[in-house]
């Protein structure tokens, strides 16, 4: 495509609507009634954004719900049967499966990812190297972060820290952890940050993830960021202790997180599917209050973190519906809030996996288009994207719903019976 101009959209904080000139694959100019010989698009008043941001996501381990189970429900089952079902996967069928999570959620409008992927003797880098030929096949849509990690433990994992090198030096883009898991979690951590040190990379850990508030591996976690100067390159996920905190030690976390500059990521489906399970009554939901961290300037995601497996058995990678989860079981209500929850499925996990980006001229046109009038609208009404496109190129379409009213239906009604007699 030589040019286009996209007419009538709306820009997050604009005061009107305004066209978008597209040439090179860069937006080439931005305002009212752009004069144009290129070819044109009607956005009919759509809402364009940068697109939707996956902050933790498990591409490896998605859609096995048919090949195990989680008996318990507890974290420690869904470890075990995952652990259990990895023993059979191929690059092939990791590849396929996680395939078909990402086309799910370029048409839900996300554009990038940060996934997380398994690292053990027992898998090696099957999963890492079926995700990287994702990467590089579906770049033409989104741009795929690769994070591999120990999930089974490492110091209790003899081989597994040579494997996490070999997928560093192959071209893994960070480096993940999951202390909880470990015979020695600080000793995990050490080796962790000893290793990203080696090879340049942040550092994204699996943490605190019980709802006992007694002990804690973030403030070792806060002491090694400063330890080593990685101070913005460090990001949690999960901590659901952070739910059962009093609002004085919650605010205490919040100075921890915030005076080391790390991220906090949040999994609301998962958080709430997996904690609570030994609660009859008024069971705890689990779920990280970020929208405190959030409003404190720690850097905060919402995410989905599993699709169809034993640690979450749904998931449609919906973003807006992420972030709508969130906002319900936080009780946020106020267009604030949500503007807040908006923000924690686009700006703010966009800054995290360092995949900044704005709508104004000389960007890349890669932007999603909503019916919507603002982020919080796109939040409280769960609303999907009409179309996607990256670096000039659309990515993808869905046609809006048509109500049939009775006239109309009649007449569909009679165009099929027709289609039916030979």
């Amino acid at each position: 495509m030589s040019g286009l101009v996209i007419r009538n959209v709306l820009l997050e904080g604009a005061d009107a609507a305004v066209d978008i000139a597209v040439r090179a694959g860069k937006i080439s100019a931005i305002g009212a009634d752009l004069p144009t010989s290129a070819e044109e698009l009607n956005g009919n008043g759509v809402l364009l954004v940068p697109g939707f941001v996956e902050s933790h996501l498990h591409l490896d381990k998605a859609c096995i719900l048919d090949r195990c189970r989680n008996e318990t429900g507890t974290l420690e089952g869904a470890i075990s049967s995952v652990a259990e079902a990895k023993k059979g996967f191929s690059e092939e069928d990791v590849y396929d499966r996680g395939r078909k999570v990402l086309e799910k959620a370029i048409t839900q409008g996300t554009n990038a990812i940060r996934t997380h992927v398994e690292i053990d003797p027992g898998i090696g880098l099957t999963g890492f190297h079926a995700i990287q030929r994702l990467k590089q096949d579906l770049a033409w849509a989104l741009d795929l972060q690769i994070c591999v990690f120990p999930q089974e433990g490492l110091i209790n994992n003899p081989g597994t820290a040579e494997l996490l090198e070999e997928a560093l030096t192959a071209g893994a883009d960070l480096l993940g952890g999951c202390p909880y898991t470990d015979s020695d979690p600080n000793g995990q951590i050490a080796c962790l940050f000893e290793m990203a040190e080696r090879h340049d990379v942040d550092l994204d850990f699996h943490l605190d993830f019980d709802l006992d508030p007694s002990w804690r591996h973030l403030d070792e976690i806060a002491r090694q960021t400063v330890a080593f100067g990685w101070q913005g390159r460090v990001a949690i996920g999960h901590v659901t202790k952070l739910s059962a905190l009093s609002r004085k030690d919650l605010l205490e976390a919040v100075q921890i997180l915030k005076s080391a500059e790390i991220a906090l990521t949040v999994l609301p489906s998962t958080d709430l599917f997996l904690m609570g399970r030994g609660s009859e009554s008024l069971v705890p939901r689990g779920v990280a209050p970020a929208h405190v961290f959030h409003e404190h300037g720690v850097c905060c995601t919402v995410a989905t973190n599993n699709v169809l497996n034993p640690f979450t058995p749904y998931g449609d990678c919906s973003l807006p519906r992420m972030a709508n989860l969130y906002a319900n079981v936080h009780q946020l209500g106020s267009a604030e809030d949500l503007k807040a929850c908006f923000d924690m499925v686009t700006a703010a996990p966009r800054r995290l996996i360092n995949k900044a980006h704005k709508i104004e001229v000389g960007e890349a046109a890669t932007f999603v288009a909503l019916p919507a009038m603002s982020g919080q609208q796109i939040v409280s009404e769960i609303i999907r994207p009409v179309w996607g496109m990256k670096n000039g190129k659309f990515t993808f379409e869905q046609a809006p719903a048509r109500l049939m009213g009775p006239l109309a239906a009649q007449g569909r009604t009679e165009e099929r019976r027709a289609a039916l007699v030979p």
